[in-house]
């Protein structure tokens, strides 16, 4: 052990002649600019049971055994036995070392090395410094009293009276109380783990700040991020760099998130989402929040609701999205998008439980080449597929011929029933009216077909017109062509929306008004 001792002093003394000679190169440069160089003070002995020189081993040293003592300005240091260098003004410390300066800080192991020019103390062994309720442990420890500095590089943990820490290099400030991590650093307590690659941690605050690729983990849920701090006694954090913060199924996003984690409540600010891995449903805008307890979800500024659980994704768009819980979605709406669908209207609710989606304040759907608007329409889905669509109070659909000509149904009640992605039933309950223009097998028109019955029902193939059934007491009238007047070619309350019509999912966003001679003449009621 003192050969391995003398090797390790040899190839310090080495290191350190080129550290002080680099040292006073670099004193040189700053006295020339303020002419103050620094205070070199003496290492003296205070008392040990024996003194003696082994002129054989060592001439330049003291060996000193039995309750042993060193000064240097307000530091003590004490051991079992040591050398010590009057000349170098250093000393080797063995066995219970333990080295104090002033009443806070203290600093154990089984060896140490200590230059008094540098004034650093290098530790090895079993090393453990102690600064009131922060301890560090290791077992290569480099203490640097000029700057109030400890560092080790080989492994080491840190413990306060709420967390551990450990990592492959850190350092320790006793005057600043603050810690650096760097490389497989753990942050623990009883409540979270923090995964990191780089963590600065105050061991006042007990706040740790983030500052490269981390995971935190906990029975609520898991966080990434890659810079921003957390608050290990309020459970607060602030996350930058597109963090994310995962509760269950769902995964919160955003530039930067405020999170909570005793609150459950997660705010994100800038290119947020919530995505809901179980539903396949996404919340998007560029503020919202989500709270984990209650899961209630909110989005705001070009905010939009994406269902994607089939081969198409359903589009919404609103000023204002929520979500009340993981099956209800409620918000008001501007207009969404599909491949096989597409509306707009003022309010929407879609409901995941019953997958129903509700459209109020004159809502408008259209499917192909078919228009269908109301008071209130209803839109049943199964699996993503659209099953019917339920028109209530008043119901008015269309389907175009060409530009001028239009097959339409009006009444009271109406459902569309779809196979695939298109019409192929349409039922009208109450005062059914009814226009359509029969096409001959080369597509010509030869009139056109006007009827009023209590209840209707078409049937259609290759959208067209297949059969077509009106009871109880029907009345029709068949008009030819040449004999049609403009205004018998539509019903009362006929609008033809397909400027206001979305043509893609990014004209979810576009605003489009009504034109004042479309704007409906009767009143709307809210009806759920």
């Amino acid at each position: 052990m003192r050969l391995i001792n003398r090797l390790f002093l040899a190839l310090l003394s080495c290191a350190l002649s080129v550290g002080v000679f680099a040292q006073t190169q670099d004193s040189t440069v700053v006295a020339a600019k303020d002419s103050v160089a620094p205070k070199k003070t003496k290492v003296f002995l205070e008392h040990a049971n024996t003194l003696s020189f082994d002129k054989e081993r060592n001439a330049e040293a003291q060996v000193l055994n039995g309750d042993v003592c060193f000064r240097h300005d307000s530091s003590y240091m004490y051991c079992d036995s040591a050398y010590f260098f009057e000349q170098t003004n250093s000393l080797e410390a063995f066995s219970n070392v333990r080295m104090e300066q002033g009443d806070t800080l203290f600093v154990y192991g089984n060896y140490l090395f200590y230059d008094g020019n540098t004034q650093i103390a290098y530790l090895r062994e079993n090393v453990r410094m102690e600064n009131g309720q922060v301890t560090l442990f290791t077992d290569s420890l480099n203490y640097e009293r000029i700057p109030d500095i400890g560092y080790y590089f080989d492994g080491g943990l840190i413990v306060d009276s709420l967390n551990q820490l450990s990592s492959f290099y850190g350092q320790y400030s006793p005057s600043t109380k603050l810690a650096i991590f760097n490389d497989s650093v753990r942050l623990e307590n009883e409540q979270f783990t923090l995964y990191s690659d780089t963590l600065h941690y105050n061991t006042d605050s007990k706040i740790a700040t983030i500052l490269g690729p981390s995971i935190i983990v906990s029975d609520s849920g898991t966080i990434y991020s890659s810079r921003g701090w957390y608050d290990t006694v309020n459970n607060t954090s602030l996350l930058l760099d597109r963090s994310q913060v995962v509760s269950g199924d769902r995964i919160l996003t955003g530039d930067s998130i405020a999170y909570n984690r005793e609150l459950g409540f997660g705010e994100a600010f800038g290119n947020m989402s919530l995505q809901d891995t179980a539903q396949h449903v996404m919340l998007e805008g560029q503020y919202g929040f989500y709270n984990e307890k209650t899961e209630y979800a909110f989005a705001t500024d070009s905010a939009r609701f994406l269902e994607f659980s089939q081969g198409d994704t359903l589009f919404l768009h609103g000023d204002t999205l929520k979500m009340t819980t993981v099956d209800s979605l409620y918000r008001e709406v501007k207009a969404y998008y599909r491949t096989d669908m597409q509306g707009v209207c003022d309010s929407m609710q879609f409901n995941t439980r019953d997958s129903i989606l509700y459209m109020y304040t004159d809502p408008i759907v259209w499917n192909e080449q078919y228009q269908i608007y109301g008071d209130t329409i209803l839109i049943f889905m199964n699996d993503s597929s659209i099953d019917f669509a339920h028109v209530k109070q008043f119901a008015f659909a269309i389907q175009q011929i060409d530009s001028t000509a239009f097959n339409q149904l009006k009444g009271n009640d109406l459902k569309a029933y779809f196979e695939g992605q298109v019409v192929n039933q349409i039922d009208v309950s109450g005062n059914a009216e009814s226009i359509f223009f029969p096409l001959e097998k080369d597509g010509s028109m030869v009139g056109m077909n006007e009827t009023k019955s209590g209840f209707l029902t078409i049937w259609l193939k290759d959208n067209k017109l297949d059969k077509l059934k009106i009871w109880p007491t029907p009345t029709g009238t068949m008009t030819p062509i040449p004999d049609l007047k403009p205004d018998q070619k539509y019903l009362k309350d006929f609008y033809w929306f397909d400027y206001i019509r979305p043509k893609d999912k990014d004209d979810i966003y576009q605003v489009v008004k009504r034109k004042a001679q479309d704007a409906p003449k009767r009143s709307n009621k809210f009806v759920h």
